[in-house]
């Protein structure tokens, strides 16, 4: 009798690089790594979309479609190639108006793309129901998600079995079409117990001939388990990743999955050991270079208790590495608990689960509820859809008054539809004016990227990753050199040598202040006595207040950004603003002095 063949979506150059490098991985450096998959008889990819979109733009200055188009031509035009997208968010974080969500399926279309595996966060039906038009229309493959996970210990009211029946019924009275399901698990908490339960409900719902999915992430420890019981409850395919981007906060290894199923009735995609190896031998070659955070590479008990996506992980963890305040994470992850609950329990994967970091962080950095990441704020109110249950009610009434929004049932597409600039008029009129081409690509970088699409596109961007000198984790990298050093506010000239060789240390003929920064303006008669102070790295993204403007109590008098979140400095009291210590755009520091009042 023949195995039951089981399809395998090689998910390495999309998830596993967000999961571990936080999508910060060059095309030249990782495609003889695709040609070595090809050949290794692997052909239906996930290959672009979700995070991996944006940070091409953000980080590698690269063209996520001239990378897709490449990816094609290695593996030719019969392999699925698959992209993720967030609903009627698509690639963006925010929600996109009706021609964004269309132009998004047709731009993916035409570079390349197969598949668009669809999903909502909240797993609102009505935030599907457009997206999946507009994949079906431009010719796509249509693979629908219900999102899982498993709530915090002591939470009720979402995301059990019976969750999952009623929107998968929602969406089936809705008329949604859709080639496949994919139960999607971003934070691997969902227990093997449940995934049994859940995909054996889809199958009684559905019948025998719907492909059903499984997607998780080792980063609870439990994924090879509910792989396992997926496809005893009738599952067709599942999503693995190879190593050195496997395990951890990525998909369970190819070899893992092989070697679990040995002896079972399942044959996973005609894969063979040896020609995994040499494909998973290929890639260490391609990635060896980079820096892997240890965290990409733990399971983490905790993680039930404090669900985080394995691809947000590691991205927020890369931006606590750069602000210099790692040693913060392990306070965020266990305020998540909380955030969630009052939340309403939307799924932790993307925006959702952004939001939820974003709110734990401000929780932990600037005290409970002292302030509502724009996010979080804007979800609790309604303005991304509905909540699987009712959020907290003092939260929805803080976030109100923080954020001077009131709640809604709008369909958030038609309040997209209504912001300017969220139409393609807008962006076309900004590359213009920029003196940049309005191609339809480009106005999508634009209109998903902001001002960092825009800084692509004049090739003003900054390259950030972590490979060669930049490994910070990397113990035999060459340290020998001449280097500048500051101490007590003095500047010192250092050389660095390896072994037993004579150094020298001098004072250097310039001091150069760290973390300074000139006045923009300052009163006359000098800075105020109560001074301003940053309470966590950032950037400064608005000023609003000059020097001599009158302020009240509570009033903000610019906005930071940090963490993919806007954080409001604000007027502890009444007074007149006597100096303002930082530009826009400047990089702050923890407790750097960004204004004075008196």
């Amino acid at each position: 009798m023949a195995k039951k063949y089981i399809d395998v979506m090689d998910t390495t150059f999309r998830d596993g690089f967000q999961s571990v490098f936080g999508g910060r991985v060059l095309m030249d450096d990782f495609f003889p790594a695709v040609e070595a998959a090809k050949e290794a008889g692997i052909n239906h990819f996930e290959f672009g979309g979700g995070a991996r979109f944006q940070s091409l733009y953000f980080y590698l200055q690269e063209d996520a479609f001239e990378m897709m188009d490449r990816f094609r031509e290695i593996v030719g035009p019969d392999a699925n190639l698959q992209t993720l997208s967030r609903g009627i968010n698509t690639v963006m974080l925010d929600t996109g108006s009706r021609e964004l969500i269309d132009l998004h399926a047709k731009l993916f279309k035409k570079h390349g793309t197969t598949t668009i595996r669809n999903f909502d966060a909240l797993n609102d039906v009505n935030n599907l129901a457009y997206s999946a038009e507009c994949i079906k229309r431009h010719g796509l493959n249509h693979e629908a998600v219900i999102t899982m996970m498993d709530l915090p210990p002591g939470c009720h009211g979402a995301h059990g079995v019976d969750f999952y029946e009623k929107t998968l019924r929602d969406m089936l009275d809705a008329g949604i079409e859709f080639d496949s399901l994919c139960f999607k698990d971003a934070s691997g908490t969902a227990n093997p117990n449940k995934v049994f339960e859940t995909i054996s409900m889809a199958r009684r719902v559905l019948g025998e001939d719907v492909h059903l999915r499984l997607h998780t992430h080792e980063t609870a420890g439990v994924s090879v388990a509910s792989y396992l019981a997926a496809l005893e409850a009738g599952a067709n395919g599942i999503d693995m990743a190879a190593s050195p981007v496997s395990g951890g906060t990525s998909q369970p290894d190819i070899l893992t999955m092989l070697h679990a199923t040995k002896g079972t009735n399942y044959n996973l995609g005609d894969l063979e050991l040896t020609k995994i190896l040499k494909y998973e031998d290929r890639l260490k070659e391609c990635l060896a270079e980079y820096m892997i955070p240890p965290e990409a590479t733990q399971v983490s008990p905790l993680i039930p208790f404090s669900p985080m996506p394995g691809g947000a992980l590691t991205a927020n963890t890369q931006m606590m590495r750069d602000s210099d305040n790692l040693d913060k994470f392990d306070e965020v992850i266990l305020e998540m608990k909380e955030v969630v609950e009052k939340g309403g329990y939307g799924t932790s994967v993307t925006p959702v689960s952004q939001f939820y970091w974003q709110q734990a962080y401000a929780n932990v950095m600037f005290g409970a509820w002292n302030q509502i990441a724009p996010g979080y704020g804007r979800m609790v109110l309604g303005y991304f859809g509905k909540t699987p249950v009712e959020p907290d009610a003092d939260i929805v009434k803080l976030a109100s008054e923080k954020l001077k929004l009131e709640p809604t049932t709008e369909n958030p597409l038609d309040i997209a539809d209504k912001e300017v600039t969220k139409s393609i008029a807008y962006w076309t009129k900004v590359l213009e004016d920029e003196e940049l081409e309005a191609t339809e690509e480009n106005i999508f970088i634009a209109a998903s990227c902001d001002q960092k699409g825009i800084a692509f596109l004049k090739g003003e961007g900054p390259l950030m990753i972590r490979k060669g000198k930049n490994n910070q984790n990397c113990g035999e990298e060459e340290m020998s050199g001449s280097y500048t050093v500051v101490v007590d506010g003095k500047s010192y000239s250092v050389q660095v040598a390896e072994g037993d060789a004579e150094i020298s240390v001098t004072p250097s003929a310039t001091a150069t202040p760290v973390a300074t920064a000139t006045p923009v303006a300052t009163a006359t008669g000098g800075k105020g006595s109560v001074e301003i102070n940053s309470q966590t790295p950032g950037n400064v993204w608005k000023i609003l207040k000059a020097v001599g403007d009158s302020v009240n109590e509570g009033e903000q008098i610019m906005i930071l950004e940090a963490m993919k979140m806007e954080i409001d400095i604000i007027a502890e009291k009444a007074g007149v603003i006597k100096s303002i210590d930082v530009n826009t755009n400047d990089t702050v520091i923890d407790g750097q002095l960004l204004a004075t009042m008196e």
